[in-house]
């Protein structure tokens, strides 16, 4: 019997995975923090041989490399695939064994990048589990727009054919094992589901269901923004990663702390919005440990800019300091653990702005109040609808936006409130009177706020 264990990145929405057998296995599309899959395999009993990778990846530092050095594993990546390190280059139909019985068969599926390979897992000689990579996802399928402009329809019509290459060759009861598609913006759209199957996919992935010319026209015109860190992503997985260090960074007291914020640097607070709001200190960004931290913290931050940590406990400071580490930002440049009445300096207070609501924002129009609001959703979700009079500037690009948010006290909202916590940080350190929404978008219309939908604007 075989055996698969799911190593998930969540802030990323990414999936790696351990299958092996009895004794040996295989690591597919690795995290960046290895330790975790050594930890597994411990626990397992199995010896690592090989790990694999479905492509180059765009959205995070692989530990691949690295976790095939510490093993002796043999690392499959790719023939295709221009990188400067020595790796097996594996090309279509190449079988790798793994354990007695079990093998792991190379399947060519471009289209999320021109390399991509997906591995099918065979036991006896039959298809088990199918590693998709970012080729096909539950419901949907990888972006084909991350390498080249000038390559994306081409890219797109070769998603079309591999899925439909694997669904020709892989019966309905193998398992689909996606690296993207839990909230990673890898995925073209929302994937959805935490599990499925071939025939699941069959039944009902667009993908699937659609003629090559429909699928490419309706999967061009969803593509959402792309993280701007992910043009530091390729070239870092191409060049080859270095082992990640997850030692502590070093403690940071009041006076270091606002030096370093006098100097231009990022100081991120981890706390939650709802404790940021209370008080922090002025000039720091929220970014949640417990949100999507990675992700928005490396899109917005200026490429190589130092990073200094401020959290409630070192754990929390230890988390954010692993997931950091997936997107390549290695090392907090120092931290500071406890309260924000420790981290300012010289008798100052922290400072702190109001939460709301949805409610609170139609009471204040109704009083005749005019309130400027800024709308942080990305520009897919404001196509559904908006906020009369609203502003849209999306969150990650507020920082670079100050000067297009109109005078007065700015209420920002998002879908849910953890952009619209890290928007109102951003313009409560450039000195603006902010308002965060701290609620769900459908309460807006609850509310009895104007909303103006697209065929209307129209």
């Amino acid at each position: 019997m075989f055996f698969v264990e799911v190593l998930e990145t969540q802030g990323l929405g990414n999936r790696s995975y351990l299958a092996g057998g009895a004794d040996a296995a295989v690591v597919v599309d690795p995290p960046r923090d290895v330790d975790r899959v050594l930890a597994e395999a411990a626990r397992r009993g199995v010896r690592i041989v090989a790990v694999a990778e479905t492509h180059v990846h765009n959205d995070y530092v692989t530990g691949g490399l690295e976790l095939a050095r510490l093993t002796g594993a043999r690392y499959l990546v790719p023939a295709g695939a221009e990188v400067a390190y020595a790796r097996v280059a594996v090309a279509d139909g190449d079988v790798e064994p793994v354990d007695e019985g079990l093998a792991l068969r190379a399947v060519a599926t471009p289209g999320h990048t021109p390399h991509h390979t997906s591995y099918v897992l065979e036991e006896a000689g039959r298809a088990a589990a199918a590693f998709t990579g970012g080729s096909l996802l539950i419901g949907s399928v990888g972006r084909p727009d991350l390498v080249e402009p000038r390559l994306t329809e081409r890219l797109a019509r070769a998603q079309h054919a591999s899925v439909h290459r694997l669904a020709a060759e892989l019966a309905d009861e193998v398992a689909v094992l996606p690296t993207h598609g839990f909230g990673s913006f890898c995925s073209s759209n929302q994937a959805g589901g935490e599990h499925s199957t071939m025939g699941a996919e069959k039944a009902s992935n667009p993908v699937l269901l659609q003629d090559v010319d429909t699928f490419v026209k309706e999967l061009l015109a969803g593509l959402d923004d792309v993280p701007a860190y992910y043009a530091h992503m390729g070239p870092a997985n191409a060049g080859g990663p270095a082992p990640v260090d997850l030692t502590a960074p070093g403690r940071a007291e009041a006076g270091e702390l606002a030096r370093r914020l006098a100097a231009g640097e990022w100081v991120v607070d981890l706390r939650s919005r709802v404790a940021f709001a209370d008080g922090h200190l002025a000039g720091a960004f929220n970014f949640e440990v417990d949100g999507q931290l990675a992700t928005y913290l490396a899109w917005m931050i200026p490429w190589g800019k130092p990073v200094t940590l401020l959290a409630e406990s070192a754990e929390q400071v230890a988390r954010a300091q692993r997931e950091l580490a997936q997107v390549g930002i290695d090392r907090p440049a120092a931290a500071a653990v406890g309260s924000p009445e420790e981290w300012v300096a010289g008798g100052a207070r922290p400072a702190s702005f109001r939460r709301a609501v949805f409610a609170d924002l139609a009471e204040a129009r109704q009083r005749g109040e005019e309130p400027v609001v800024v709308d942080v959703r990305r520009d897919s979700e404001r196509a559904g609808g908006w906020i009369e009079g609203s502003v849209h500037i999306p969150v990650h690009q507020i920082h670079r936006r100050l000067d297009e948010v109109p005078s007065g006290t700015v209420w920002v909202h998002c879908a849910g409130g953890m952009r619209a916590a890290i928007a109102a940080s951003v313009l409560d350190a450039a000195g603006r009177a902010v308002i965060a929404v701290d609620d769900g978008y459908a309460a807006a219309a609850e509310a009895g706020l104007a909303l103006v939908s697209p065929a209307l604007a129209n």
